[in-house]
């Protein structure tokens, strides 16, 4: 029997939200049971023997929601499997190039011995609040550098991964 997963997030403006939500997706097309959650509304991570867990990136740093959620459940997550996931580059790096994660994902990576982390490019588009948000797309630096394909062989490689781990 799969084991269920938990993919939780911390966003912004909801394109984190969105690959959890693709991730999710893929998970379940491989036969995973997963939930996708905000990282502030989850209470226990009790039922969940797989926890991926996704932040948004913000000047440098891993949403503060990715953050507490690792600190608050970390003594439980030690004993399940954890991957990590951040969103940002607002251009095509991230799908050129490993990013090395940014200090609150590298030591949630550590403090949770979890299995890989992954930058994808993030999205900022048109509308979006923020002062320094808009001045980036009124610069023509914003647009939506996300790759779903990639996104979905990651999750596909976890479902392969956690199935991998059940038979063992």
């Amino acid at each position: 029997m799969a084991p269920q997963v938990l993919v939780a997030y911390g966003t912004k403006n909801g394109s984190t939200q969105e690959i959890a939500q693709a991730i999710g997706d893929a998970l379940r097309a491989h036969g995973m049971g997963a939930e996708v959650l905000a990282a502030s509304e989850v209470s226990t991570v009790g039922r969940y023997g797989v926890v991926v867990l996704g932040g948004a990136l913000y000047r440098g740093r891993w949403h503060g929601d990715a953050v507490r959620f690792a600190r608050r459940h970390g003594a439980a997550l030690w004993d399940r499997t954890v991957w990590l996931f951040s969103s940002g580059p607002l251009d095509a790096s991230a799908g050129e190039r490993e990013i090395l994660p940014v200090r609150g994902a590298r030591r949630a990576l550590v403090r949770l011995d979890a299995r890989e982390h992954v930058t994808f490019g993030g999205r900022l588009e048109a509308g979006v609040p923020g002062r320094m948000a808009r001045m980036i797309v009124e610069s023509g630096r914003g647009g939506d550098f996300r790759d779903f394909a990639r996104i979905s062989a990651w999750a596909t490689k976890i479902a392969h991964e956690a199935a991998a781990d059940v038979q063992a």
